[in-house]
């Protein structure tokens, strides 16, 4: 006897609600997305018992004759294709033809619909997905489809869903997420008879969706954006970094008007506002991403949740650049007259960044060990913008509770310091003016010279002197690729790496002072530094690869400073910017007057 056997198509039916039909949410948001795809302008969805007890969703789409209706009940039964080259042109939100029969197989499951100008509808039921019932019903406009006493046949999955309220705000998200992503269409959601979300269509202005859904209180603060390349664009709207939330929960963004959650373009979009906002506040945005069919695929989980592109780098450039552009624009200040130096946007950037060390300071314990630079202290590609934000798993460093120090220190700050010594091999240990006790961290100190170097160099348009630094370097397929075609951005900065096989590069030309780098932590932070494709190779679109290279330059700095070498260092920075950001910006570790001193002293 055979110990292999073909299910039934009742357990094969139930085995797919297991990962089609989650919970609530997951019945609402097939059945609203089949509403789509029939062409509503007009979706309901009522409720009881948070979804467990009855869905109702009805719609004034095309509606169905009699035998689609039977069809659309059948595993893999479904209008939206029919060759294998259709999967590469989807344009509608289902496709695997799944949902409706697991839907029914763990339901009370009926169906009510009936085609345009039609004298008489169809009425089908199915219960727990054993039998069809069949019969004529009323004609009417669109369909309706009834979902009563969900998982009532599978007490397994029924146990761990939540109370209702949970369950009912789950279904209220899961709506909002299609609402965002078509303003063109009305959206009414009510629970036991009151209204739960109502949003009229509103196509000319996809903001009031957004307020509808998200909130009134966010309306004020949202601006569009927009990024357009070859194959595609990146659309939508952001709040300003003055309307935070706690969570992640605010970023809603959309592939080809799907719903999607998607770590890399949740990066991006963090990543863009992440010198903006105060440590642990993320950002409102909805993003929609349209790119060609046949560039994502979108045939990767039942759910349809998760996507693959084919491009995935030029997708995130592309929104990063979307958001960095309308951030660095500042939009919420108004226009400014062209050629004229907004006073409101320096003040802006100034309590943005008193703002991120107040909530630092709410955050740490007086006497916390002094913070050490690390990978983490690493900004994103963003404008030369100040303030990096320090992380939140770190004290903050004393001197942070004063700003300006390392942003814009007094006029001689520096050459004023009398030299005592160093502190753990490490630290400068200086006294300042009226006995002030200042420490400071030279990897800094050199990081924030060399990166006035860099960029004075590529403002003024002139190719850097050559250092001659013949190596071969062997790197990651990803950063391999990005340096090919980052080339000509290496160029502007005065790198000449050439591909010299397989994924090796020759490293021939460094600019002055990254001769002793390490030539592979060198070129593979590059990599990752470089802007997108089409960025002006500027003191901006390069302000990350600057970054890097003042970095690792700082990192040849000798270990031990004479005294020659040491003023010569602070007299350096008394003429350095200290406005862009550095990966170690922290130069003023802590300052602490001689007042304090004696304080603690008593």
């Amino acid at each position: 006897m055979a110990r292999i056997a073909r299910l039934r198509d009742d357990l094969i039916n139930k085995i797919a609600a297991g990962e089609v039909v989650e919970r609530p949410a997951s019945v609402v948001k097939e059945l609203v997305e089949n509403a789509l795809d029939a062409g509503a302008r007009t979706v309901q969805v009522a409720l009881e018992g948070g979804g467990l007890q009855r869905i109702v969703v009805s719609d004034d789409g095309h509606g169905m004759g009699r035998e689609d209706a039977v069809l659309c009940l059948e595993r893999h039964a479904t209008s939206k294709l029919r060759e294998l080259d259709d999967l590469e042109n989807l344009a509608s939100k289902g496709f695997r033809g799944e949902a409706l029969p697991a839907i029914a197989a763990v339901s009370r499951f009926t169906l009510h619909t009936a085609e345009p100008d039609a004298e008489v509808g169809t009425r089908v039921t199915v219960e727990g997905g054993a039998g069809m019932h069949v019969e004529e019903a009323p004609p009417r406009v669109g369909t309706v489809m009834t979902v009563e006493d969900l998982f009532y046949n599978t007490p397994a999955r029924l146990k761990f869903m939540r109370r209702g309220e949970t369950e009912l705000k789950h279904v209220e998200e899961a709506v909002i997420r299609i609402a965002l992503a078509h303003p063109e269409v009305s959206f009414l959601v009510e629970h036991g008879g009151l209204p739960l979300f109502t949003s009229p269509a509103c196509p000319e202005d996809p903001t009031e969706r957004i307020a509808a859904a998200l909130g009134t209180d966010v309306h004020p603060h949202l601006f569009p954006v927009e990024e357009r390349r070859l194959g595609l664009s990146v659309t939508g709207h952001i709040a300003s970094p003055e309307y935070t939330l706690p969570t992640a929960r605010g970023i809603y963004t959309f592939v080809n008007h799907r719903y999607v959650r998607d770590r890399g373009l949740i990066g991006a979009i963090q990543r863009g506002y992440q010198e903006y906002l105060p440590s642990g506040r993320q950002p409102l945005v909805v993003l929609f991403i349209d790119v060609e069919p046949h560039a994502v695929d979108v045939n990767v989980h039942p759910q349809k949740m998760e996507v693959r592109f084919a491009d995935s780098r030029g997708v995130y450039d592309a929104v990063l650049a979307a958001v960095v552009r309308t951030i660095r624009a500042a939009p919420w200040l108004g226009p400014t007259p062209p050629g004229e130096a907004d006073p409101r946007r320096q003040a802006a950037h100034y309590a943005q960044a008193v703002e991120r060390f107040l909530t630092r300071a709410q955050e740490a314990t007086w006497g916390a060990p002094l913070p050490l630079p690390s990978a983490a202290d690493a900004p994103t590609p963003l404008a030369l913008v100040p303030a990096a934000p320090v992380p939140m798993s770190r004290a903050p460093a004393f001197g942070q509770a004063l700003p300006q120090l390392n942003e814009a220190p007094p006029p001689g700050y520096f050459a004023a310091l009398r030299p005592l010594g160093t502190l753990g091999g490490r630290f400068q240990v200086c006294e300042g003016p009226g006995g002030t006790l200042v420490v400071l961290d030279p990897h800094a100190a050199f990081e924030r010279v060399r990166l006035m170097g860099f960029c004075r160099i590529l403002e003024e348009g002139k190719t850097p002197p050559p250092s001659l630094f013949g190596t071969t370097v062997e790197l990651p397929v990803p950063a391999a690729r990005a340096l090919v075609g980052g080339r000509e951005a290496l160029a502007r900065l005065g790198i000449d790496a050439e591909p010299f096989g397989g994924t090796s590069f020759a490293l021939k030309t460094v600019p002055p002072g990254l001769e002793g780098a390490d030539p592979r932590a060198l070129l593979e932070a590059l990599a990752q530094a470089l802007p997108p494709a089409g960025t002006p190779p500027d003191a901006v679109g390069l302000a990350e690869a600057l970054r890097v290279m003042a970095c690792h330059a700082a990192q040849t700095a000798p270990e031990k400073l004479s005294d020659a070498q040491l003023r010569a260092l602070l007299e350096e920075l008394d003429t350095a910017d200290f406005h862009p950001t550095c990966r170690h910006g922290t130069v003023v570790v802590l300052e602490m007057p001689l007042l304090e001193l004696e304080r603690r002293a008593r």
